[in-house]
């Protein structure tokens, strides 16, 4: 990696949504605003309040537009969840349009999945160590669908198990904050998308990337890009072995684009000493 070119481009996943994220889009990139309300039926920014169906494109179209106001030359990339699928893109792995078109799959496949289960969803647990979240998870039947940074793992499952990991949390001194979703994402409970979101990857032209883009689930570079995309629906998000990957490879500078500045505050938690900053669209400039 150029010793004159460390820079990382980030790319959120669900739960970086601002009020203000149609309007930036509409204004830096309306083609996929168009494009996006195309696929889904409807405008997905409109709903986005109303699940993963329309989040998930929204948040995509957002981070791609976001990604063209960044004076950077990447060295490498990743996304976390959802944002792998524009962290490939912007590096020429996968072709815009078939990006979205997987994107707003994957949001409708995991919406049906979570509909079809028992009612669940995902609990974060804040402070401690990864193991304290992890040694809950085990004893509760649960899985660890993030471990974001250092004091940040989040849990998926069942909603009683989650209530009784929220009590197990609160004994052992630690905080506990139920999440706004109604599924167990990056769990097994969301193996029924994935034979249709791996059929659909199958039908899409996948090159090799410009710069590398680590898998925010093997916290390593891409090697087979269908598959890793089809596994990550199943398979916990290790964002911050991914970060710590990232500045072993070289990257001392984190770049997010996008909206929210959600990825940044993971960065500066686990990697404090390294620079992260947040993509500002031209006309939010000073």
């Amino acid at each position: 990696m150029p010793a004159t070119d460390r820079t990382a481009v980030l790319f959120p996943g669900q739960g970086s949504q601002t009020d203000d994220m149609r309007d930036t889009t509409e204004r830096l990139r309306p083609d996929l605003v168009a494009r996006a309300a195309e696929i889904v039926g409807e405008d997905p920014f409109a709903r986005i309040e109303d699940g993963t169906r329309f989040q998930q494109p929204a948040l995509f179209c957002a981070s791609i537009a976001g990604c063209g106001t960044l004076d950077v030359s990447p060295a490498a990339a990743a996304g976390h969840s959802l944002g792998e699928f524009g962290a490939l893109a912007a590096a020429g792995a996968l072709d815009e349009a078939d990006a979205l078109e997987l994107v707003a799959l994957r949001g409708e496949l995991m919406d049906a999945a979570a509909c079809a289960g028992p009612p669940a969803g995902m609990l974060a647990v804040l402070k401690g160590a990864p193991g304290d979240a992890e040694a809950i998870a085990r004893n509760l039947g649960l899985t660890v669908a993030n471990d974001n940074a250092p004091g940040q793992v989040v849990l998926s499952g069942p909603v009683d198990a989650l209530d009784a990991a929220t009590a197990a949390a609160d004994r052992a001194g630690l905080r506990a904050l139920r999440l706004p979703v109604t599924g167990s994402f990056h769990s097994p409970a969301m193996e029924p998308a994935v034979p249709k979101l791996r059929a659909a990857l199958a039908r899409v032209t996948v090159r090799a990337p410009r710069f590398p883009v680590f898998s925010s689930i093997t916290a390593r570079p891409f090697d087979d890009i269908r598959s890793e995309l089809a596994l990550a629906l199943t398979h916990g998000v290790r964002w911050r072995e991914t970060l710590l990957a990232l500045r072993e490879a070289g990257v001392r500078r984190f770049a997010e684009t996008g909206p929210g500045k959600v990825v940044t505050g993971l960065v500066r938690r686990t990697l404090p000493d390294d620079e992260a900053f947040a993509a500002k669209p031209e006309a939010d400039r000073a």
